[in-house]
């Protein structure tokens, strides 16, 4: 079974910038879907960007869209999230997840492995 790891978080001033990584290890990306998800405290886990195998289709909460950017990477095992003009309601801890495949992508159910999480905060 795939392993994954987020790595890209930190600290930034609202209207920043934050490239997230998530780095598979164990099977080959290509073989799954992938996903952002996010969690603020006392929120529930909310679904961000979706990208399917190949990355030729792309889905984006609406929250999201227009300010972040899925993309992946299948010969380096690597799914991106390129999040920009972010906001302090944009502070949670960031999960990619693998799936096999789904008609849901936005729920969480349609994912089989997650990652540890990295944490984003966005100051005011």
């Amino acid at each position: 079974q795939v392993q994954l790891v987020e790595s890209g978080g930190g600290l930034v001033q609202a209207g920043g910038s934050l490239r997230l990584s998530c780095a598979a290890s164990g099977r080959t990306l290509s073989s799954y879907v992938m996903a952002w998800f996010r969690q603020a405290p006392g929120k529930e886990r909310e679904f961000v960007s979706f990208i399917n195998w190949s990355g030729s289709s792309t889905y984006y909460a609406a929250s999201m869209k227009g300010r972040c950017t899925i993309s992946r990477d299948n010969a380096k095992n690597t799914v991106y999230l390129q999040m920009n003009s972010l906001k302090p309601e944009d502070t949670a801890v960031y999960y990619c997840a693998a799936g096999r495949g789904t008609p849901r992508p936005a729920f969480t159910s349609a994912y089989d492995v997650w990652g540890q999480g990295t944490q984003v905060t966005v100051s005011s």
